[in-house]
């Protein structure tokens, strides 16, 4: 136990080696940092995360999945680092870890609830079922990397705006976006939020290479709105509820 502690305690000067992220992205400390926070594991991952209640945050079901033990992570008002460990959590049912390699569907989801509240300078995201359209520009953020390589660049939140994409056409599941030249998730940014004005419409999955590097081109998420019933069932099971455009 004490060696996975010792990982997760390390893991924010670490590459993460599943997880994709923000490169050619803004330092931002705006609505979408006080809405977000880390997901570490025990491998060595890092992630980003969502706050849809005071003590439930919701991230990419790759970042609390294929390692024994995971951390909620945020620094306290000194600075020092917070880890906390879940009192439970959820998986869409419909995710599948070999889907990439597979060319499958999978709905890479997962809702982490922790012992205690968060801090109170952090807030509760509101979701959107909306889906944005093709051309719009979507706030991208995370704690990933922001230089492809270097560790120190994690563990600051950045946002970067992208473009909709529909590479094959419209999806009732995946939210394609693309950037300007090399700019995209990357490293430690699954798990964060994909903003449609000042709600959240996707949580971003994966990324694609750019220009020789591992990320930083096309960036995908999954949509929230067709997937609005498992949340709001799985939120209620814990006697909690998300903040949807209209409610």
């Amino acid at each position: 136990m004490m060696n996975r502690l010792i990982t997760l305690s390390l893991a924010l000067s670490l590459a993460a080696t599943g997880a994709k992220a923000i490169v050619g992205g803004a330092e931002d400390q705006g609505p979408l940092a006080r809405q977000s926070v880390m997901v570490l594991s025990s491998n060595g991952g890092v992630c980003s995360a969502v706050v849809v209640a005071r003590d439930v945050v919701l991230t990419a079901a790759h970042c609390v999945t294929g390692a024994d033990e995971h951390r909620v992570h945020f620094r306290d008002e000194t600075g020092e680092p917070v880890l906390i460990k879940p009192a439970s959590k959820a998986v869409h049912p419909g995710y599948n870890a070999k889907a990439i390699e597979a060319r499958q569907r999978s709905i890479d989801l997962a809702l982490v609830r922790i012992p205690e509240a968060l801090p109170e300078r952090f807030e509760r995201a509101t979701l959107t079922a909306s889906t944005p359209v093709k051309g719009e520009a979507v706030i991208v953020g995370g704690y990933g990397l922001a230089s492809e390589g270097d560790a120190k660049t994690t563990g600051t939140f950045r946002a970067a705006h992208l473009s909709v994409t529909e590479p094959y056409g419209p999806s009732k599941i995946l939210l394609w976006l693309q950037g300007s030249g090399a700019m995209g998730a990357c490293q430690g940014d699954s798990g964060g939020p994909m903003a449609s004005g000042a709600a959240i419409a996707a949580i971003t999955s994966w990324s694609s290479p750019s220009r020789g590097k591992s990320c930083g081109g096309a960036t995908q998420g999954i949509l929230l709105g067709p997937q609005k019933e498992w949340i709001d069932r799985t939120l209620k099971s814990w006697n909690r509820a998300a903040l949807w455009i209209g409610n």
